[in-house]
């Protein structure tokens, strides 16, 4: 069972980003934006300045399953941005996991389950 879908609308991302609130860390910049439906809608930026195609990519995937394995213990009705920095290149699962459960926990938009 699915409980979010992509971000993919140049203009949901500008929403987000200009309505939204924002936390930071090294690896990762996390917006946040109610969106009143149901389910959330997860967004991932990875720009060129973080690493050549491969390297984006990987980026991009470590994100993804990350939000994915703990996707259960977010609140629904949520728009997310990840957007990804310099320093997220080099590093490994382990640490962008724990980067992205941070910024969520700093946004207070865990569940009852953590």
């Amino acid at each position: 069972m699915r409980f979010s879908e992509s971000l993919k609308k140049n203009n949901d991302f500008k929403k987000v980003y200009k309505n939204g609130k924002s936390y930071a860390n090294k690896y990762l910049v996390m917006y946040v934006l109610e969106n009143n439906k149901e389910m959330n809608r997860l967004g991932l930026s990875v720009s060129k300045k973080v690493g050549n195609s491969v390297v984006r990519h990987r980026v991009t995937r470590l994100l993804r399953e990350s939000y994915r394995l703990h996707e259960n213990i977010f609140n629904s009705g949520l728009d997310i941005v990840v957007v990804a920095r310099n320093n997220a290149a080099s590093a490994s699962y382990a640490e962008i996991e724990s980067a992205l459960l941070h910024l969520g926990k700093l946004h207070h938009i865990f569940g009852s389950l953590i």
